[in-house]
């Protein structure tokens, strides 16, 4: 992971502790679901950042005493962490270059088998598709706020169709691959 991907996650994280603070094993769950679509990080990454968080004063671990269960690390931001924060929300929103390995293969496939690239797009194609189902499904569960009443929901709410149209493209890229292969267009 590069600096400017660190950096990104660590504002990720902080930006869901501004919605409410939240344990490492609640991180890991809301980048397995609200974050899904435009970021992933695993669990070693969420849990060094957050140490790093609490380091740099960004944010703050309480200790809750569990009931019936272990105690619980909970994270909270910091002034110092929402002023981080802002400073990376008004910062140049200048786009980082999409690393997918997916497409790096794709690009230098063209001496695999037909078949075996058919393979591999179709594997990739029938992700997608799950993706895109679980992200609709999301959408259907997640009402669409007014943006004159709840700006931050509605703005979360955007990201998901960002990444429902993103996933819609996917698809149908990959199903245009397959054609050009001979394969079947569904």
């Amino acid at each position: 992971m590069g600096f400017t991907d660190v950096v990104t996650l660590a504002r990720i994280i902080l930006g869901f502790l501004t919605v409410q603070p939240m344990s490492g094993y609640d991180l890991i769950r809301a980048f397995r679901t609200s974050a899904a679509y435009f970021w992933n990080a695993d669990k070693a990454q969420i849990y060094r950042t957050l140490s790093r968080l609490v380091e740099a004063g960004h944010a703050r671990k309480e200790i809750v005493p569990g009931r019936d269960a272990p105690d619980r690390a909970v994270h909270h931001i910091t002034d110092a962490g929402r002023h981080a924060l802002t400073e990376w929300l008004q910062s140049d929103p200048a786009e980082q270059p999409e690393r997918d390995a997916f497409i790096a293969r794709i690009f230098f496939a063209g001496s695999l088998e037909v078949e075996a690239l058919q393979g591999v797009i179709g594997l990739r194609l029938e992700a997608a598709r799950s993706s895109l189902g679980e992200l609709r499904a999301l959408r259907s569960s997640v009402p669409s706020p007014d943006p004159g009443h709840d700006r931050a929901g509605w703005l979360r709410s955007m990201t998901l169709d960002h990444g429902i149209r993103t996933n819609e493209t996917h698809i149908d890229w990959l199903e245009q691959l397959l054609a050009g292969l001979g394969g079947e267009r569904s």
